[in-house]
């Protein structure tokens, strides 16, 4: 059976996957090994800095996603198009509330200290260019409602995992788009 050979890129989605189930404290180096089937040489020579250097690495390919994916369309786009978009690119990351938020989980324990800088970062861009369209939108209370709509998603994923019942997600997110365009 031919060797797969990974590239780094390759390896970090496999790594998003393995803290999502695990979490960051509970991926110890066997666990993480186990759920990429990856040995420990080849994810030190992807990551030197051992599992800090790979969850850095998972948090800014979808940090990456997401500016591509959401942040972007929201802050170039007409809010009739930009806001829309970012419902289906969530409603496609989260698997339809199927997917735990890595970046929220790690913003939940004491992983959120190690770091702070790229959560923050994340999710003060989210609220910022969503407040940003639903302002050119006409929303008279543009930062309050992409709070409420960034929170609501965030409590929607933690909901939907607590109750094992995706479709709670989407019965949140549907109530929030239409906060979202209550623009005259």
């Amino acid at each position: 059976m031919p060797r797969v050979v990974y590239e780094r890129t390759d390896v970090v989605p496999m790594l998003a996957e393995a803290f999502r189930e695990l979490g960051y404290d509970g991926a110890s180096m066997a666990r993480i090994t186990e759920k990429t089937g990856l040995g420990k040489g080849s994810l030190y020579h992807f990551f030197p800095g051992g599992k800090e250097d790979m969850a850095a690495a998972v948090l800014a390919d979808v940090d990456d996603w997401f500016e591509s994916e959401v942040f972007t369309p929201l802050a170039t786009l007409a809010p009739a198009e930009g806001i829309p978009a970012m419902w289906r690119a969530v409603d496609t990351y989260f698997h339809s509330g199927a997917r735990v938020c890595l970046i929220g989980a790690f913003a939940l324990d004491e992983t959120r200290d190690r770091f702070a800088s790229a959560i923050g970062a994340y999710f003060h861009r989210w609220i910022d260019v969503l407040a940003m369209a639903l302002t050119r939108a006409g929303d008279a209370a543009p930062r309050q409602s992409a709070l409420e709509i960034v929170g609501g998603i965030q409590g929607a994923l933690v909901l939907a995992r607590a109750l094992n019942n995706p479709g709670v997600f989407g019965e949140t997110t549907a109530r929030l788009r239409r906060l979202g365009s209550t623009a005259p």
